[in-house]
């Protein structure tokens, strides 16, 4: 008898294993998602800050950004496209290696739109991708999943966005935050 009891409560027990596993399972995925919804939509950074868009970057501040990732894709022997778009999204200013492909043209510049939009580098939507299986954020409009693009913050407040394009995402990522670290004090 004793053993025929312990069946059911062995039973229960399980069933209650498995139902709590599945609802932190789900209670993890919607706070992921709730998470990367919010930094897209409520302007949150890549560390949970809330980050407002300022003044648009000026042409002279484009240009200066732009100059320090072109030095640092020089260090790294690439040839880029560098794109800087103001916190607005609109196309500031672009400057292409001559050997860099045509392609990369309207891939620096979505990347920096992204990065712009999402008030964080492109890298955060490529992590989600990549390591959350998040596939759907690759149907959102404007998503650009890969590294590359970062966002320009001066003064606490987006001023626009920088996206370099033409190498391994990595590279392109290290060379639009050589530009982004330019506006550091």
């Amino acid at each position: 008898m004793i053993s025929i009891a312990l069946r059911p409560i062995n039973f229960i027990g399980s069933v209650l294993s498995s139902l709590t596993k599945y609802l932190m399972n789900s209670m993890k995925h919607t706070l992921m998602t709730l998470s990367l919804v919010a930094l897209a939509v409520g302007g949150g950074n890549a560390f949970g800050e809330t980050i407002n868009y300022g003044a648009p970057i000026s042409l002279e501040v484009a240009k200066k950004v732009a100059q320090a990732a072109v030095t640092e894709m020089h260090k790294k022997n690439l040839e880029l496209t560098i794109a800087v778009v103001d916190s607005g999204g609109n196309l500031i200013y672009l400057e292409r290696s001559n050997q860099a492909p045509i392609g990369t043209v309207d891939a620096a510049i979505g990347k920096a739109k992204a990065a712009n939009g999402i008030k964080a580098p492109t890298k955060v939507i490529e992590d989600q991708v990549l390591n959350n299986n998040k596939v759907n954020l690759l149907g959102i409009p404007g998503a650009f999943p890969v590294e590359g693009g970062v966002p320009l913050i001066f003064n606490k407040q987006i001023i626009g966005a920088i996206g370099a394009s033409g190498a391994m995402p990595a590279e392109d990522g290290v060379v639009a935050n050589a530009g982004a670290k330019s506006l550091l004090p």
